[in-house]
């Protein structure tokens, strides 16, 4: 029989966290890396884990991949303190560790702002609707980035987990939405000035243009009303917010000013 080890990585999380880790019960290993946490989330999380990991990380791929070696399980189902998994989302997740050949599966992720479930417009590094967040232990690593880093993925990838969905809890309201996308783009622009390219105005002015029409049009947002709107606005944003604060404010993420004398 397979083991499952789940997989939650945290941060000044205890509000969330005891729904989050009581939703992960079935699996055979939990395991909470905490990253800086001072409000008692140590705690909640050895009342209910196997495994503790503590540290600092400045990279949010390196405590993820601390996370990843610290499972012991043949399969990692990999969630953040903000979700849930269903009970009904088990049988599904046991039924895939027991009889996939693959390396890893897509998981479908049910977004919520409140108590609003939002299906269409999720798009770009604001939001997704499918995770590979279910893989075999080696099959997945992160990169060294602050936000949304990128993945390297080993093996195969199996069918689609779609009949249910994790429940993300992902903005409380529209003001938290924005604090979201405020914080999203500073550590972007951090990762941007550390790789030497922030990019061109021109450009970014594009992409606003192209995520904002994708978020609405192609990913089906106009569905979800002024929400799409919203979401849509927000999608197209964030590089483009990124590339200014990384180009206008470098000395508050790491840099010295692009148009500063050298």
């Amino acid at each position: 029989m397979s083991r499952i080890s789940a997989l939650v990585v945290a941060r000044n999380e205890a509000e969330r966290l005891p729904g989050c880790l009581d939703a992960l019960a079935p699996a055979d290993e939990i395991v909470v890396v905490l990253d800086r946490s001072t409000d008692g989330s140590l705690a909640i999380a050895w009342g209910r884990a196997q495994r503790v990991v503590e540290g600092e990380w400045a990279m949010e791929g390196d405590r993820r991949n601390a996370g990843i070696e610290a499972c012991t399980g043949d399969w990692i189902l990999e969630v953040d303190a903000d979700e849930r998994v269903p009970p009904e989302l088990w049988a599904e997740i046991r039924r895939v560790a027991e009889t996939s050949a693959h390396g890893f599966h897509r998981v479908r992720i049910d977004n919520y702002v409140g108590d609003r479930l939002i299906r269409g417009g999720w798009a770009g590094s604001f939001g997704t609707t499918s995770k590979p967040v279910l893989f075999r232990r080696g099959a997945k690593r992160w990169r060294a980035q602050r936000v949304h880093p990128g993945i390297d993925l080993r093996g195969t990838e199996g069918a689609k987990i779609t009949a249910h969905g994790i429940h993300h809890a992902l903005d409380r309201d529209i003001s938290d939405m924005l604090r979201r996308l405020d914080r999203y783009s500073s550590a972007k622009a951090a990762d941007l000035i550390d790789s030497g390219n922030i990019g061109s105005l021109p450009d970014n002015l594009r992409r606003f243009v192209s995520r904002f029409f994708k978020s609405l049009v192609s990913r089906g947002g106009w569905r979800e009303g002024g929400w799409g709107v919203l979401l849509a606005f927000c999608t197209g944003l964030f590089p483009l917010l990124s590339h200014l604060k990384a180009r206008l404010e470098p000395e508050k993420h790491g840099g010295r000013r692009a148009d500063a004398p050298s």
